[in-house]
């Protein structure tokens, strides 16, 4: 009997945020990983990720059409998507914010993410479906002052999550969102200020009910479980990953 062929996942934007749990988790899974980010254009930095992560293929690819095209040209099918979208998130009030960061903000959390399946959804749908994971944010369970243009492009993408759902559930395309908050990650919370420093611990020790930052490999565990699914019914989901938070926690009586 002929061994089945590996599933094959795309991970973009790999070297932050959510991506190298992502990475190791669907490796683990039995996939083949394909893997893009635009600061692979610096070798070194395409280097330092593929000794870190020996078996992922990286696919060149100068917009996420071009990108699409290229895992297809290369593999022939792509049974899941990982959209991992992050943009710096500096608080900023109305009258700081400029207009180019609104934008700049997104382009990069809403039309690059939307020009990817926009991309993929025809192909998806000419293979039989598959599983579109997007990294997004709960952020905006509790708004801050400040933070109205992270807010607004995070809202959008889970708008996004929520309606492209229902357009392609009926192609058996599946669209969830995992949406972090104090996640650890270098680039929203970096280890020298949440985990190494005293006054970061406590900050979220106060806020956060789990009363520490998730660990990367639990993102990784519920990425590839939606990578993984048959269950084509469980779309649209935007499924918090934030440790109880905004919930007050617990306190010892």
């Amino acid at each position: 009997m002929t061994p089945s062929p590996s599933p094959i996942a795309l991970v973009t934007n790999v070297t932050g945020y959510a991506g190298p749990p992502a990475v190791a988790a669907l490796v683990a899974a039995g996939f083949r990983v394909l893997i893009h980010d635009y600061g692979f254009v610096d070798a070194s930095r395409l280097a330092s990720f593929t000794e870190q992560y020996p078996h992922v293929e990286y696919v060149p690819a100068d917009s996420p059409a071009s990108l699409i095209e290229n895992v297809w040209e290369r593999a022939g099918r792509l049974d899941a998507i990982v959209s991992n979208d992050h943009f710096p998130a500096p608080q900023a009030s109305l009258a700081d914010a400029s207009l180019t960061y609104l934008r700049e903000t997104f382009e990069a959390l809403v039309a690059a993410p939307y020009a990817l399946l926009q991309a993929a959804a025809p192909k998806l749908r000419t293979q039989g479906g598959g599983n579109i994971v997007m990294i997004t944010s709960c952020r905006t369970r509790s708004p801050i002052a400040g933070a109205a243009v992270p807010d607004a492009a995070r809202a959008a993408a889970n708008a996004l999550v929520r309606s492209l759902a229902a357009e392609l559930a009926i192609d058996g395309i599946a669209v969830n969102a995992i949406a972090p908050n104090f996640l650890y990650s270098e680039a929203y919370y970096p280890r020298a200020i949440f985990l190494d420093d005293d006054r970061g611990r406590e900050y979220v020790d106060t806020l956060v009910p789990a009363r520490r930052l998730g660990k990367p490999d639990e993102i990784g565990e519920l990425i590839a479980f939606l990578a993984t699914t048959n269950a084509k019914f469980l779309t649209g989901a935007i499924i918090d990953f934030a440790g109880g938070w905004p919930t007050t926690p617990a306190r010892p009586s």
